[in-house]
């Protein structure tokens, strides 16, 4: 909906970009999480992911009148995006370490991703009204978070379940 909303008006006003940017980092790390366990589900599913979201980041910043902090953003989620891959590459020799770590850090990641709308909580109680939380993301959000709980019960991953 915020991709139909930035096409229709081609503005960005009252779309986050923050929320683009980690989805497309949290789908490129289950990506590479994918690529180790050589699972063709989230290979597919997360290489669709980054790609859309990596397309919303490029329709906001075109739409986006001040592109300057929005470009740092991008840049510094990129070098962070360079310096995990170094790490998981480079440093760790041991494929089952380096998929253990991965792992974790893509299910830490994706937790703190699930949580972050909770920061307008306070604000959703306080005024006694959920104009900022978006009912059709909250209830997508509730379907694709069950669907991989239950994809990592099927395949026996403690970090696809728990993220």
């Amino acid at each position: 909906s915020d991709m139909h909303q930035m096409l229709a008006t081609k503005s960005v006003e009252n779309i986050q970009f923050l929320p683009f940017l980690t989805t497309d980092v949290n789908n490129l790390g289950w990506l590479g999480y994918g690529y180790l366990k050589q699972d063709w589900t989230l290979i597919a599913v997360n290489a669709v992911g980054a790609a859309l979201q990596t397309l919303c980041v490029l329709v906001y910043l075109y739409y986006s009148p001040v592109k300057h902090p929005k470009l740092l953003q991008t840049l510094l989620l990129l070098a962070v995006l360079a310096a995990g891959y170094s790490y998981f590459t480079l440093l760790i020799d041991d494929g089952q370490t380096r998929l253990v770590q991965l792992g974790l850090f893509c299910s830490v990641f994706t937790i703190s991703m699930y949580l972050s709308p909770l920061a307008d909580l306070a604000k959703i109680v306080r005024t006694k009204s959920t104009r900022c939380l978006s009912f059709p993301l909250t209830v997508t959000t509730l379907l694709a978070s069950s669907s991989w709980t239950l994809y990592g019960l099927c395949v026996h991953d403690h970090y696809i379940t728990v993220s």
